[in-house]
């Protein structure tokens, strides 16, 4: 399955009564396992999570830690990013030049690198004392 219909497929699935957004993303990992996630509200805000930390919970539940391409998708005029906190969070397991693709449900596209969404992103190097 691509990282595409995965995203899509996952997007159907989400629990949206309150907003009526509804986001899907799919990623792979470096032995080509597709994991994915869509955004489940609730109506206490914030205690919802999004699409993207979704996927790596289960990522991560499969026992994988390491990303090699993310796809997000909702239905908006223009693909939309990750949220801030998304973006730190796909910090944890991916390089700075991962791929992100974000997309609309109509098919437009837009990629860029995990740099480009999170300049000067917070990381393991921070916390070293030496």
């Amino acid at each position: 399955m691509s990282l595409s219909d995965a995203a899509r497929a996952a997007r159907e699935n989400a629990y949206a009564p309150y907003s009526n957004f509804k986001v899907g993303a799919a990623l792979r990992t470096p032995s080509g396992a597709v994991f994915s996630g869509c955004n489940v509200e609730n109506v206490a805000y914030p205690e919802g999570t999004c699409a993207e930390a979704g996927a790596l919970a289960a990522m991560v539940a499969a026992g994988e830690t390491k990303l090699s391409e993310v796809y997000v998708i909702a239905d908006s005029l223009e693909p939309v990013t990750p949220c801030g906190g998304c973006r730190q969070k796909l910090a944890e397991f991916g390089a700075p030049d991962l791929k992100v693709t974000m997309a609309t449900t109509a098919g437009r596209e837009k990629s860029m690198t995990l740099a480009e969404l999170l300049p000067g992103a917070f990381s393991q190097s921070h916390m070293d004392n030496t």
